[in-house]
């Protein structure tokens, strides 16, 4: 897949080399490695060069950034996907519960890899697949596919700077909604507890404050029906089970989660929906936002009709 960038050169610093340029713009060293490779990938007034030409005022610079291979072990398969938004550096799904992200031992053929991977053989183009924002399998919602180095490396970036400075980062900030049973008292707060694996599983997480890595959850409570409360949360880091395990560790673990708290009267899935997402966008650095409806199913607990 290729994807070609245009820069009208502007008072460039003294001296400025095209290899500089670039990493202001956000191109990470693995990707100017990547592009000094192929002798074409860098174009100044219509010429091929190198990136140590030093720009002058005026220039107009391309670069073309082309990955001919891509993740051939992953597995074409064709599968309902919700494409929100899609330009030609990143997409955003609508993931549906019991989807996993990527292909495993026990998930080779059922992920969402997989449906992106046959998605791009359609187009015959070559497939790399980048997903930046997670989600469990059973947790539904958007999430973030980039479509390119690029705009993977700096999507990347957001993430990293998003952990490290939290909510006030220039970053991926996403919210969610989640179903427990009963009155969450108090009815908002902020949960600030590491978490680690546990001992004894593979899988599960607990709060653990003298091995865990720091973790912080926003939460609030919006309303209360049927018996459970519908909670408005946001992460100020991203580490796994965050939520589901923050949620627990409060007293009020989500419903229909099989690891932490398998109540499935009412749905047989963690109740845990992605459905809000900003972020501004990696290249053009305009703010995006997308918001995905709560699923069926848990409308369904709260009592409310399709």
């Amino acid at each position: 897949m290729e994807r070609i960038f245009h820069f009208t050169i502007q008072n460039p610093m003294p001296g400025q080399k095209i290899s500089g340029f670039l990493k202001t713009q956000g191109f990470s060293a693995p990707v100017r490695v990547h592009l000094k490779k192929d002798e074409q990938s860098v174009w100044v007034n219509g010429r091929a060069v190198y990136q140590n030409y030093v720009l002058q005022d005026g220039d107009e610079l391309e670069v073309r950034v082309n990955e001919k291979e891509g993740s051939d072990q992953i597995l074409p398969v064709e599968l309902p996907i919700d494409i929100v938004y899609e330009d030609e550096d990143l997409m955003v799904i609508n993931k549906a519960a019991g989807m996993p992200i990527h292909p495993s031992m026990h998930n080779h053929d059922n992920t969402l890899g997989n449906a992106l991977a046959w998605y791009f053989k359609k187009q015959g183009k070559p497939f790399v697949y980048r997903c930046i924002n997670r989600l469990d399998r059973d947790t539904s919602g958007l999430t973030i596919v980039a479509k390119n180095m690029v705009s993977g490396a700096i999507l990347s970036q957001m993430v990293a700077a998003k952990s490290m400075d939290g909510l006030q980062a220039e970053g991926i900030h996403r919210q969610y909604l989640a179903i427990v049973r009963g009155n969450v008292l108090p009815s908002q707060g902020t949960i600030d507890a590491p978490i680690a694996r546990k001992e004894s599983s593979c899988l599960e997480r607990v709060v653990d404050f003298e091995n865990g890595e720091r973790a912080v959850t926003h939460y609030q409570v919006i309303k209360q029906v049927n018996g459970h409360s519908l909670i408005q949360l946001e992460l100020e880091t991203g580490r796994t089970h965050q939520i589901r395990v923050h949620m627990q560790y409060l007293g009020y673990p989500l419903v229909g989660d099989y690891l932490y708290n398998p109540d499935m009267e009412y749905i047989n899935r963690q109740a845990l929906h992605a459905y809000r997402l900003s972020f501004p966008h990696p290249i053009t650095r305009q703010q995006m936002e997308f918001v995905a409806p709560m699923p069926p199913d848990m409308k369904k607990v709260l009592g409310e009709q399709e």
